[in-house]
């Protein structure tokens, strides 16, 4: 037998939980342009209230209560926060941690050891519409799906936006609340909206 310690979203101790040392079942993925890893069947802790659909998982990824994922691909050892959703499509890498109330959509891949803050919003439509010109209700194939990339390394901070058609570089920070309207360079900081770099780098 192993003891978890699940904390509240209060940040209190919950009752630990005990987890059967069981074999889950697993199954051989490649993301992207990665090598196939192998993947978990459900996340390495428990935690009540979360809705996990269709979700490849590496080994020990954490994912907190009150939380979406569906369609997508989790690295090992990432953690996911509470009042999380993570979108049909959307791909984040291993070692990863991304906090409370962050929004991933499809179409946004977020590579390995990438820290997403409180609240990160990421968005894939450049020009989003809830109908077409007669009135009726958008559907899948009313508007054009642009992907995002964040590349190993990279730090987000809390309440910033990332708008499509992005790719922030490795080791790149964004500062908290920024708007990031085009691409940031591996290893700079940008800050404000719309985002702007920093002089110096962050990765020396």
């Amino acid at each position: 037998m192993r003891v978890l310690l699940i904390k509240s979203p209060r940040g209190e101790s919950a009752t630990p939980r005990r987890r059967e040392n069981r074999r889950r079942p697993r199954v051989h993925l490649a993301v992207g342009d990665r090598a196939p890893e192998t993947t978990a069947s459900a996340p390495a802790n428990e935690a009540p209230h979360r809705l996990i659909d269709d979700v490849a998982f590496g080994e020990d990824v954490v994912v907190h209560p009150f939380t979406n994922l569906y369609g997508c691909r989790i690295g090992a050892g990432t953690r996911i926060g509470t009042f999380v959703e993570i979108q049909r499509g959307a791909t984040v890498g291993a070692s990863c941690k991304l906090q409370s109330h962050t929004f991933v959509c499809d179409g946004v891949r977020i590579g390995d050891r990438v820290f997403v803050g409180h609240g990160v919003t990421f968005i894939n439509d450049k020009r989003p519409r809830a109908t077409r010109a007669d009135g009726s209700i958008q559907a899948a194939a009313d508007w054009e799906l642009r992907e995002t990339v964040v590349e190993d390394g990279a730090s987000i901070g809390s309440g910033a936006t990332i708008l499509c058609g992005v790719t922030i570089g490795a080791g790149a920070q964004v500062g908290a609340g920024a708007v990031v309207t085009r691409d940031v360079p591996a290893g700079r900081t940008v800050v404000g909206n719309p985002a702007a770099v920093l002089g110096g780098r962050t990765d020396r």
